[in-house]
């Protein structure tokens, strides 16, 4: 995945669950709140950065030859 900027339709894509998807979004989002980036305090912000999903993944969402 290419992308900057991810939602939970975007971890669908990648195998995670509709829960899980939103679920890891929502920690995304307060782990930004806690760095200091208040405009991801908004309940309807759904597009976080992707660097702040792998960071609760735990992996890299950036992988070569992906095309998607």
């Amino acid at each position: 995945m290419e992308k900057e900027f991810v939602d939970y339709k975007d971890l669908r894509r990648l195998g995670f669950g509709d829960n899980q998807a939103r679920r890891i979004i929502r920690m995304a989002k307060k782990k930004l709140v806690e760095k200091g980036y208040a405009f991801y305090n908004g309940k309807r912000v759904g597009l976080v950065p992707a660097q702040a999903v792998a960071e609760v993944i735990g992996i890299p969402l950036n992988k070569e030859g992906d095309n998607k």
